[in-house]
């Protein structure tokens, strides 16, 4: 794997100069290149789930309703300790854009400092009560038995996925991201071939079915630590971001808990809404719940790539707010605008164009077809109002106004996403469809608020 120094990514070595903006042509292009390596991680980051979903499918509609049941449980314990760990980014990017490299590698240290004590406890408390957490939210006791060993398999995946993501977001604040891509690809191989090992007992591995997905994943993502930090320690790093251990200190955690606790809050209160939501869904039946979960899965696809570009967005924001021209960050926001809507309604096309074939990549149940079709159509709308309010959090982010935000996504999950899909749902009887239709009700309101909000220029004031 490539240092920095050696391979750098394009832009990621030259700090800003001058002042103004840049023609719209260049800043598009910056912010394209920067996002591809960016947006081709974050897809094969989802494709871990994507491929436990695609592999245990095949097993039948319960194996894939406990595998998205607990899967969803799981990241909404995990996304407060990602979301957290991922606002070293913001530091490490205004650092670099200000010029003071040698301030950029303590951060990563913050991070983990930060975190990974509380994701080893959660990871405790998962194994010792995995049977206990899933009783009350399984529709059946089938369900419910493959969910609790699906949960208790990824459970150790939940330490090395939070180290691995405070690394990550070192490079990705030093505009790096090519080091992050290629750990991603080695640990999402080992996850193919582990999940046909562990699931299906091939190339003499024991066939443990749902529970073999949770263990190749939580494999994987200890890989992907050690992938990571293996550049992040190398020497020619080391010697130029000062990498090298050090012992979190109370003032820089302060800093990175005032800024990351609003991102890991807002991630772990939105996803305890969303496990809320489909636990709804699971009341529906297994073929409900299996339906939901494979588009969800396509979904997260169009929402990585939004993601992605959002990191780019995030790294490109930070970076000129540190080298004091906010014009141009605002203008890079305004890129990235272009290139995630363009992005969005290609997948947009071909949600309507293909939704028995997309749906079927994850079942071949008539049932779980019928149902997962009209789902993709309703979220061509869902995944366009996501990805603006993606890019417009990734903006905001790296400008280190974070607190806004997760209040208006706190209330945007628990006043219109929940009640809107209950109601239509249930006292309007539009079942499954109509839960969804809440979520483009939600969906919409937060990519109107989170835009206006960067638009108002409330940002430039703040000082992380």
């Amino acid at each position: 794997m490539r240092s920095p120094d050696a391979s750098p990514s394009p832009d990621s070595d030259q700090r800003p100069e001058g002042g103004g903006i840049d023609s719209a042509a260049h800043s598009l292009r910056e912010v394209a290149v920067l996002a591809l390596p960016f947006v081709l991680t974050q897809l094969l980051f989802s494709m871990m789930g994507l491929v436990d979903a695609a592999i245990v499918g095949r097993l039948g509609a319960r194996e894939l309703a406990a595998v998205g049941l607990s899967g969803t449980w799981l990241w909404t314990i995990a996304s407060f300790f990602i979301g957290a760990a991922s606002v070293v980014q913001t530091f490490v990017a205004q650092d670099h854009g200000a010029g003071r490299e040698r301030d950029c590698g303590g951060w990563a240290w913050q991070g983990l400092g930060s975190t990974v004590p509380l994701a080893i406890a959660s990871a405790i408390f998962l194994l010792v009560a995995a049977d206990h957490a899933v009783a009350w939210i399984a529709p059946s006791e089938g369900v419910e038995r493959l969910a609790a060993g699906y949960l208790r398999a990824r459970a150790p995946g939940l330490v090395g996925l939070t180290a691995a993501i405070a690394v990550a977001s070192f490079f990705r604040g030093i505009g790096d991201a090519r080091t992050p891509l290629v750990a991603t690809v080695l640990a999402n191989g080992a996850n193919v071939f582990l999940d046909f090992g562990l699931v299906y007992g091939w190339f003499g591995f024991p066939e443990l079915g749902v529970f073999g997905a949770g263990l190749a994943t939580s494999i994987s993502e200890w890989l992907y630590l050690a992938l990571i930090a293996s550049a992040f320690l190398r020497p020619s790093v080391r010697a130029r971001f000062d990498t090298g251990w050090r012992i979190p200190q109370l003032a820089a955690v302060r800093r990175l808990w005032r800024i990351g606790l609003p991102v890991g809050g807002q991630w772990v209160i939105e996803m305890l809404a969303y496990s809320l939501f489909t636990t709804l869904v699971a009341r529906m039946g297994d073929a409900a719940m299996a339906a939901s979960h494979a588009f969800g899965q396509l979904a997260s696809l169009s929402f990585m790539q939004a993601a992605g570009i959002s990191t780019a967005t995030a790294t490109l924001v930070g970076r000129y707010i540190g080298a004091g021209q906010p014009d141009r960050a605002a203008q890079r926001f305004r890129s990235s605008l272009a290139l995630g809507g363009s992005a969005g309604a290609a997948i947009a096309i071909a949600f309507v164009m293909l939704p028995g074939s997309l749906i079927g990549l994850f079942s071949n149940d008539p049932g779980v077809i019928a149902l997962g079709g009209p789902l993709l159509a309703i979220g061509a709308f869902y995944q366009l109002f996501d990805a603006l309010s993606v890019l417009s959090d990734g903006a905001l982010r790296g400008a280190g106004d974070t607190r806004w935000p997760f209040v208006v996504r706190c209330l945007a999950s628990w006043l219109i996403f929940l009640p809107s899909a209950w109601l239509l749902a249930y006292r309007f009887e539009l079942g499954l469809e109509g839960a969804w239709i809440g979520g483009v009700f939600s969906s919409a309101t937060l990519a109107i608020v989170l835009y206006r909000r960067f638009q108002s220029g409330a940002w430039r004031g703040i000082r992380i």
